[in-house]
């Protein structure tokens, strides 16, 4: 049941599928939730690829049907993701004082960094999926998702002790987090259309970039919120795009 539990936090929470609840909310099955958040957004991923590969079969612009399927995985996610880039990006360049970033963050309302970093990732994500195609777009999706074992592993504080942050904060052990790696980048391997190992490379391109993320929060915050979490989802998200585009 705790598997059951963990897999209907990860959809709850990351996708606005409708699920039932979780019986509870422990240190375990927020663990679960975060290994399992790739299997969670399999159907944003493919409504994603659904709609790239019938622009194209359709003759349809690439650019728009990238924007149709970027707007489509963060209509299916509430846009949390987004939201979370545009206020970390407002943290991090508001102060240099901990509490202060902090609290920027907490508000919710976007400012000019906030807004800039939004705009900078939506253009990046749709013109390099416009270039990759519908393949890239399952890839990215799922990859971006992956790292968030990572962000949760054993070791990454919590910025706060309360909040999303502090429920899956370090919960992921390291081996465990590591096999997420492994199982992404060997399954990417088989991805139509590309050579065996441009999906690994994307799924290292999107770890790397989402680590860098991930290290300059936890200096700088002291440690992860729920929206770090969902800038380095989209961090990651468009850096295997970029690098899936031929």
């Amino acid at each position: 049941m705790i598997a059951l539990d963990s897999l209907r936090m990860a959809v709850g929470t990351l996708t606005a599928l409708p699920v039932p609840a979780p019986r509870v909310i422990d240190r375990r099955v927020a663990r679960g939730a975060m290994v399992l958040a790739p299997a969670a957004v399999v159907p944003l991923a493919a409504v994603a690829g659904l709609i790239m590969w019938g622009g194209a079969a359709l003759g349809l612009p690439g650019l728009a049907c990238a924007g149709l399927a970027i707007g489509a995985v963060a209509l299916g996610s509430r846009g949390l993701h987004l939201d979370g880039l545009s206020d970390t990006a407002d943290g991090l360049g508001a102060s240099y004082d901990r509490e202060r970033a902090l609290e920027i963050m907490r508000r919710g309302d976007s400012g000019p960094t906030g807004v800039a970093a939004l705009v900078l990732a939506l253009i990046v994500q749709c013109g390099a999926l416009a270039a990759a195609g519908a393949v890239a777009a399952v890839v990215a999706v799922l990859a971006g998702r992956c790292v968030l074992s990572l962000c949760c592993a054993r070791g990454v504080p919590s910025a706060r002790p309360e909040g999303l942050g502090a429920t899956v904060a370090g919960s992921v052990a390291m081996p465990v987090a590591a096999m997420v790696f492994v199982v992404a980048a060997g399954l990417s391997a088989l991805a139509p259309g590309y050579d065996w190992w441009r999906g690994p490379l994307a799924v290292g391109v999107a770890y790397a970039v989402a680590g860098l993320l991930l290290w300059r929060c936890v200096r700088r915050l002291g440690g992860i919120t729920g929206d770090v979490l969902g800038a380095c989802v989209e961090a990651a998200t468009a850096a295997a795009l970029l690098a899936l585009a031929p």
